[in-house]
């Protein structure tokens, strides 16, 4: 994948552009030290920059499978017009492998092989180029109505305390998590985001902080281990975070730390919203215990900053996220609208609506 500068403004609403009909991704990794997009030209190379983190969040994950089943098709009916969707069928078995956990990234490619069965006869990248569009313009009007809900049910002046990143970074724009934060704070609801750092590819303190630094939001990092003394000094109403994906009786799956996180709030009295968009709800699996929880390269852990951190001889655990149960979440927050208090029933109610 080659690394190019592109005539737009580096910044997190952003971070995945089509441009010259290509795919070009903001490249996650290497913020908030240097702004580079990297241009991809191919359904694998979409692949492999989700695997390899270059771009990250359930929805981005999503929009980028969207424009990389556009790529699979080009490349497909540019070697054969009349079997096109035969060729691309192991580039889109690949890209729904790249990442186990984001039911969006299946979401996505699922809707975009809707529209490859009804194409007719041709060239069917306009049609998919417009499908991925419109997927890509729909998340990030989800994410506005997920800001407005959210920040509504924030009620007074507080501080929160937000996990990994959940910002325009990990969606089309604007934010689900950091969306409602955006929202809240112009609303003057927020005083202070506190940031967990997000061990160990540090999205916290790379990503989120980075975004709401440039928003002018007041944003503090701190160590994960240090949000149950910071909630017990007072003045925090709020634990803020997305989803990767929510099982259908309310079980949240999320970052590594979100569970840890909300039974500490359960604890100091601290209210634990989940904003994500009705895409990251997967109403197949009937608990978090049915989602597949992926595991990570021992090594993430084990360095920091290309410096082996670990004991010589030492190996690691490295699970990427883990599940909130719903008896621990105060309200999950859609373009739908809220559930609190979630279960089984309220989130097949919701996604009737």
């Amino acid at each position: 994948m080659e690394a190019l500068k592109l005539d737009i403004t580096a910044d997190a609403d952003h971070a995945i552009v089509w441009q010259n009909n290509r795919l070009y991704l903001l490249d996650q990794r290497l913020l908030p030290g240097q702004e580079r997009y990297i241009e991809l030209q191919s359904c694998a190379a979409a692949a492999t920059a989700i695997s390899d983190m270059v771009v990250r969040g359930a929805p981005a994950i999503g929009i980028t499978a969207a424009y990389a089943v556009v790529l699979a098709a080009r490349a497909g009916f540019t070697s054969s017009p009349a079997q096109w969707r035969r060729l691309m069928r192991p580039d889109l078995a690949a890209l729904g492998r790249s990442r186990p956990t984001a039911i969006n990234l299946r979401w996505a490619i699922e809707q975009m092989e809707g529209i490859v069965r009804d194409l007719p006869d041709g060239d069917p990248e306009a049609a998919l180029l417009a499908a991925a569009k419109r997927i890509h313009k729909a998340d990030v009007e989800a994410n506005r109505l997920i800001g407005t809900i959210g920040a509504r049910l924030i009620g007074k002046p507080t501080s929160v305390i937000t996990h990994c990143n959940a910002g325009a970074l990990a969606t089309g724009g604007y934010g689900t998590a950091l969306g409602v934060i955006r929202s809240a704070f112009s609303a003057g609801l927020i005083d202070w985001v506190y940031a967990d750092e997000t061990r160990p590819w540090f999205q916290g303190s790379r990503l989120t902080a980075w975004e709401l630094s440039r928003d002018g939001i007041p944003v503090r990092i701190m160590t994960e281990g240090a949000a149950a003394r910071r909630m017990s000094e007072g003045g925090i109403g709020w634990v803020i975070v997305g989803s990767d994906r929510i099982a259908a009786n309310g079980d949240v799956v999320n970052k590594i730390g979100t569970y840890n996180l909300a039974v500490v709030a359960r604890y100091h009295g601290v209210r634990v919203m989940v904003a994500a968009p009705t895409s990251t709800i997967d109403m197949t699996v009937p608990g978090g215990a049915d989602i597949p929880i992926e595991m990570r390269n021992p090594e993430e852990v084990l360095h920091c900053g290309g410096q082996r951190i670990g004991a010589p001889g030492v190996d690691a655990w490295n699970p990427v996220f883990d599940v909130t149960p719903a008896q621990l979440v105060d309200v999950i927050v859609t373009e739908r609208g809220a559930v609190e208090s979630p279960d089984a029933k309220k989130m097949a109610e919701l996604m009737k609506t």
